[in-house]
């Protein structure tokens, strides 16, 4: 993850398995049956830059930055046409967004993988998308970039702390010990459902 030259902007390094049409804008089930059908491809992960910003969700290419083209449409959304983002429910590391076509009257998912950001990257969309509907957006964009990199110091720090302390352990205990692995610790299911009839309809969410 790294933050951009703009305080109120933010890049995430993640993997993308694609975007796929859906018959819904909304829902878990839909989520994870596009992810399923993206993984069935079994096309290369390419690796791009998750670009967020008050405005908008951009995806980059991962060396050149420049914005991913279909066919037919470039893969930037605006945030007011994102209308639901989720981790998946059995897979962790996979996570994905759905929204609106700007010319069409259809919705496409958007599917990533992330190892160790796939739950912040969906609170911080969330909170993003109120502070986009919020007469205060740049200080509260500021405010999400801010805690998205103090986030991100927490997991550095937490891994680097497990990292020392398996190798005292390692160093100290004998062949027929075993290590405690943490990788596998259940989080919460995130998810955001996005008000997309109405700007002052509450934000849905659970963690």
């Amino acid at each position: 993850m790294s933050d951009s030259e703009n305080d109120s902007e933010i890049s995430f390094s993640v993997k993308f398995l694609g975007r796929l049409e859906v018959v819904r804008p909304v829902g878990m089930e839909i989520l994870m049956e596009a992810a399923e059908a993206l993984q069935m491809e079994k096309k290369k992960k390419s690796k791009v830059h998750l670009f967020l910003s008050r405005s908008s969700i951009d995806i980059l290419e991962h060396k050149t930055k420049f914005m991913l083209y279909s066919l037919h449409s470039l893969y930037s959304c605006t945030l007011s046409s994102v209308s639901f983002c989720a981790v998946h429910q059995f897979q962790p590391k996979l996570f994905g967004f759905m929204a609106k076509h700007p010319a069409l009257d259809s919705h496409h998912c958007y599917v990533f993988q992330s190892s160790k950001f796939s739950h912040l990257l969906v609170s911080v969309i969330g909170d993003a998308f109120q502070a986009s509907r919020s007469s205060d957006s740049v200080r509260g964009s500021r405010d999400l970039v801010v805690e998205a990199l103090r986030h991100k110091n927490k997991v550095l720090q937490r891994e680097n702390a497990e990292l020392r302390k398996k190798l005292q352990e390692k160093g100290g205990m004998d062949n027929n010990e075993e290590e405690t692995d943490h990788s596998d610790t259940e989080q919460p299911t995130s998810q955001v459902r996005f008000s997309s009839s109405s700007d002052t309809v509450a934000l849905l969410r659970s963690f």
